[in-house]
């Protein structure tokens, strides 16, 4: 019989990806039994009933979030959500634990968390997804209770920080049976007002009832289909809703939504009070600068400085006193005679001077003719060099010359070889 087996881990990993597909979500409640921390920060635990049991691993992440854990021990109740998954290595599958909740804990809080990871799953949370709110929105349309303290507190806080404003207030209730109606129809308005840049959903804080409007699931998926960013302005800082996390932008208060969006125009604000302030100052430095040049240059002014200047000159021309130095500017011509006299005086003591020196060239010539060795071999005389080299200058020297060395005889008209005897 022929086939072909399948590898362990092939079996496996398509059970994983079976069970993984069909249990992205589970909510399972049971006893908590074998509770072990591991050192990087996971939790490891069982959890069963009567029949049956399933291993649960908490991850660093997941722990950081569900401070419950610290708290549990044996023994202990809970309800478990997350995924399923398998862990190949052993083969074995598990509950990858996102929540944990303590059995007990309100049906509300379940429900949340069902819905929450429903619509996360969905991509309705997703970054990607958030729209931009604008910097400087021109109208804004604001829905809550009409009476509201909430409203109040963002109006107060806008009108404050900004420089315009266009606020256009949808009434809707903000808690109890047909609220999220209202909240949907209030968005829904928003979109068909004329300008609107930006939502803002906001209410004071409460309890879980009291904000349970925001967690329907009809409204959040209108606000992710809306095309206008939403500003989520539900509760007080530790309040979360739904809304919260489908919005654009999520603030903990009324109050801290007013200040998100009027910011700009705060900085705005600021600046143009910096430049104002700044061409105040280079407004007056100009105007001193005006008028110190308009009193500089006046006409009157002007005439007194070419006055000044016209006096001075007649000043300095009445020191100078031409016609009273007229034999003084007339020297300079006796002194350019007195040049010319020095320059023949000159060149007739230098002619003298040169004629005096080449009679003593002359002279020193006639001597060094008479000095020259060359005069001398002439009259008969010769001189002995050894190899053409040294002079032979005395007989003493001579009778050093070893003999058969070979000398030369310098005559005037030119040189002989000789060889010397043995004595």
């Amino acid at each position: 019989m022929d086939f072909e087996a399948a590898k362990v881990s092939e079996l496996v990993s398509s059970i994983k990806n079976l069970l993984e597909e069909e249990f992205q979500e589970v909510y399972v409640q049971g006893e908590v039994t074998n509770l072990s921390p591991s050192a990087s920060g996971h939790w490891y635990f069982t959890l069963s009933d009567e029949s049956a049991c399933i291993s649960v691993a908490l991850f660093k992440g997941d722990a950081l979030r569900n401070p419950l854990i610290r708290t549990l021990k044996d023994g202990d109740q809970i309800i478990v959500l997350g995924p399923v998954s398998v862990y190949q290595k052993r083969g074995s599958f598990q509950i990858l634990a996102k929540r944990i909740l303590p059995v007990g804990a309100g049906q509300l809080k379940l429900q949340f968390e069902k819905l929450k990871a429903k619509l996360s799953l969905e991509g309705l949370f997703d970054l990607d997804q958030k729209k931009a709110i604008p910097k400087f929105p021109q109208r804004i349309a604001v829905i809550t209770a009409e009476h509201g303290a909430a409203l109040q507190d963002f109006l107060n806080v806008y009108k404050g920080r900004s420089l315009w404003c266009d606020i256009v207030i949808i009434p809707a209730l903000v808690q109890g049976a047909g609220a999220a109606k209202t909240l949907i129809a209030g968005i829904k308005k928003a979109e068909g007002l004329a300008g609107v840049e930006t939502i803002v959903l906001t209410r004071g804080g409460g309890s879980l009832e009291d904000l349970w409007a925001f967690n329907d699931e009809e409204l959040v998926r209108t606000i992710f289909k809306c095309q206008i960013p939403v500003i989520s302005a539900v509760g007080h800082e530790v309040d979360f809703s739904l809304c919260d996390y489908v919005a654009d932008h999520r603030s903990e208060t009324p109050t801290a939504a007013a200040v998100t969006l009027s910011q700009p125009q705060t900085e705005l604000k600021a600046r143009l009070h910096f430049c104002q302030t700044h061409l105040k100052s280079d407004l007056f430095k100009l105007r001193q600068r005006i008028e110190l040049l308009t009193h500089k240059f006046h006409p009157r002014e002007m005439i007194n400085i070419v006055v000044q200047k016209v006096q001075r000159a007649q000043k300095a021309l009445a020191q100078i006193r031409l016609h009273e130095r007229a034999e003084e500017l007339i020297g300079l011509v006796e002194s350019t005679q007195r040049v010319d006299e020095l320059q023949v005086r000159l060149t007739h003591a230098m002619n003298i001077q040169m004629n005096a020196t080449s009679e003593k060239l002359k002279r020193f010539e006639h001597v060094l003719s008479a000095l020259n060795p060359k005069l001398v071999l002439k009259r008969g005389y010769s001189f002995v060099k050894v190899q053409g080299k040294e002079v032979v200058p005395s007989l003493e020297q001579f009778n050093k010359i070893t003999p058969g060395s070979k000398l030369s005889l310098q005559f005037h008209d030119g040189l002989g070889i000789v060889t010397k005897d043995v004595e």
